[in-house]
């Protein structure tokens, strides 16, 4: 599984380590990722989803459908996790 928010879209970003001598060598920046379920009352079903910390704020502001209807339009659910929750 990559390292990809299913609600934010959010994944590592590539940069720069710079040493006190100004050498450069490339990083990744990763995003604070972790699995959590999530009971979805609209289909009687628990849910388990790959978030980021931003997107457990979002799914508290919008609410989880919201959250997980605006991340199926914007692609960031996978076909598999689109065609199990019935979207």
């Amino acid at each position: 599984m990559s390292k990809i928010c299913q609600i934010t879209g959010k994944k590592a970003m590539v940069g720069n380590n710079v040493s006190h001598s100004k050498r450069r060598t490339k990083r990744t920046f990763n995003v604070n990722l972790f699995n959590k379920k999530f009971y979805w009352p609209e289909q009687g079903i628990w849910i388990s989803l790959t978030i980021s910390a931003a997107g457990l704020r979002t799914i508290n502001k919008l609410g989880l459908n919201a959250a997980m209807i605006q991340a199926a339009e914007k692609g960031y659910l996978s076909e598999k996790d689109i065609k199990f929750l019935g979207f």
